[in-house]
C-alpha cells in the first residue's frame, strides 16, 4: 500500500510557476516553455524528496505546462527535446522506485455538459493529461462525472455517450470518482457498469454524499471489481466534522482506520487530500507507526 499526496510539497517547499494568458500573448510561447521546463524540473526535485522520505505515490499538478489545451498552444511540447529529457527522468525515477503517478483534471473538465464547446475543451484537456501521463509513466487520470443540470439521469447518459467517444488512450487512464454533492459512489458504479470505466472511491465524498440505505462494504467490494491493477482511493478529513466538505490540514487517525477496516486486508494506494500535503502523510505514518 502506497500513501501519497497532491501537487505541492510544503517542506521543501516546491516552487511551481504559472503565467497569465496576456503574458503569453505579449512574450510568446517561449515563456510557456520556460515555465514548463522549470515545473517539470521541480517535479523531479519533489520526487527525489519523496523517495528520501519513503513516499512513492504523487499526484502531479494539471498546471505543469501552462495553456497546454488552449488554442494558443501551437508549440508541440510533446516533441520538445528539453521537455522529453525531463519527462524521461521522471519516468526513470518512477520505474526505479516503483512510484505511482496520477493527475486530476480540474473542475471545469466536464464531458457531460449540454454545451458542445465545453465538452470539446474538456476533451482537449483530457488529451493533454493523457499525453503527459504517458510520457512520465503515470497510470491514473481522475475525473468527476460533472453536473446534473436539473436531470441527473440525462446528464449521466450524456457522460456515458461522451465517454464512449473518447480515445482508447484516454479511457485507459481514466478513473471515475464519486463527488461530495451530486454523483454518489452508487451513481458512479452504475456509470462504470455501462462503460467499463474504473472507479476511484473517495471515502470522504461518500460520507458527505450517499444514499440512505447504502452498504459501504459492498460498494468497496464493487469498486475493487472495476480494477485490473491495485486500486487508487482518496481520503480526507472534514475541517470541522465528518460531513464538512472542506478539507482538514491532516488526516484523522479514526478516518484512516475506518477506511482500513473497509479494505479488510485488501491492497489499495491511498491519496491523502489534506491541506498539509506531505506532512499529512508523515504525521499519519508516525501516529499509526506505519
Amino acid at each position: 500500500m502506497k500513501l501519497g499526496y497532491a501537487c505541492i510539497n510544503m517542506s521543501m517547499p516546491s516552487k511551481f510557476k504559472s503565467c497569465r494568458l496576456k503574458t503569453v500573448e505579449e512574450q510568446g510561447l517561449g515563456k510557456v516553455k520556460e515555465i514548463a521546463v522549470h515545473n517539470l524540473a521541480e517535479v523531479v526535485r519533489v520526487l527525489e524528496w519523496n523517495i528520501a522520505h519513503d513516499i512513492y505515490f504523487f499526484r502531479m499538478s494539471s498546471d505543469l505546462i501552462p495553456f497546454a489545451s488552449h488554442p494558443i498552444m501551437t508549440w508541440e511540447w510533446q516533441r520538445d527535446a528539453d521537455i522529453l529529457a525531463l519527462t524521461a527522468e521522471i519516468s526513470r525515477l518512477r520505474e526505479l522506485h516503483d512510484m505511482r503517478l496520477s493527475m486530476h483534471p480540474g473542475q471545469y473538465t466536464i464531458i457531460n455538459s449540454p454545451r458542445e464547446d465545453v465538452v470539446e475543451k474538456a476533451i482537449a484537456e483530457l488529451t493533454y493529461h493523457q499525453q503527459l501521463l504517458d510520457l512520465v509513466g503515470g497510470t491514473d487520470m481522475i475525473l468527476h462525472i460533472g453536473g446534473a443540470y436539473g436531470d441527473k439521469k440525462s446528464a449521466s447518459e450524456r457522460f456515458i455517450q461522451a465517454y464512449n467517444g473518447l480515445s482508447e488512450d484516454i479511457q485507459r487512464l481514466l478513473r471515475l470518482e464519486n463527488d461530495d454533492k451530486t454523483y454518489t459512489a452508487m451513481d458512479v458504479l452504475g456509470i462504470s457498469k455501462a462503460t467499463g470505466a474504473t472507479v476511484c472511491f473517495d471515502i470522504h465524498h461518500h460520507i458527505c454524499n450517499h444514499e440512505a440505505d447504502v452498504d459501504v462494504t459492498q460498494i468497496v467490494t464493487d469498486v475493487f471489481k472495476t480494477w485490473k491493477t491495485t486500486p487508487k482511493m482518496h481520503i480526507s478529513s472534514g475541517k470541522t466534522g465528518p460531513t464538512d466538505r472542506s478539507h482538514h490540514d491532516l488526516i484523522h487517525e479514526t478516518d484512516f482506520q475506518y477506511l482500513m477496516g473497509l479494505l479488510a486486508g485488501r491492497d489499495a494506494d491511498i491519496m491523502f487530500e489534506a491541506k498539509q500535503k506531505e506532512r499529512s502523510v508523515l504525521t499519519l505514518r508516525e501516529t499509526v507507526k506505519w
